[in-house]
């Protein structure tokens, strides 16, 4: 991934090719841009990207919580969107989160 790019672009790089139907954490994120402790920077990141077509409903907590979900227009649509992939949640939580978490620091090459 190119230097040149700042933090908030790198995050949607990474966030732009988790796949349809899986998801990954802020953390994981943060883990793969080298910066393990800015978790909260790459939620900030997914909330400033909904005009830049990023999937930022597939970004949640270490949890599987929807924590971001207030940030998305619409009642709940955090959670529809991640629905109409086949993810099921229940009480603002991803159900069986480690069968749909997909970790960039094992799916993309190292940067």
């Amino acid at each position: 991934m190119p230097k040149a790019l700042n933090f908030f672009e790198q995050c949607y790089v990474v966030a732009r090719q988790i796949p349809y139907g899986r998801v990954t954490s802020y953390g994981a994120i943060a883990a793969y841009l080298a910066a393990p402790r800015s978790a909260r920077a790459v939620g900030y990141a997914m909330t400033a990207s909904h005009d830049k077509d990023v999937p930022a409903h597939r970004v949640v907590n270490r949890k599987g919580l929807l924590t971001g979900k207030h940030h998305f227009q619409g009642i709940n649509l955090m959670q529809q969107l991640l629905e109409s992939e086949g993810i099921e949640v229940k009480n603002n939580q991803i159900q069986n989160f480690e069968d749909y978490f997909w970790d960039p620091r094992t799916h993309l090459s190292p940067r």
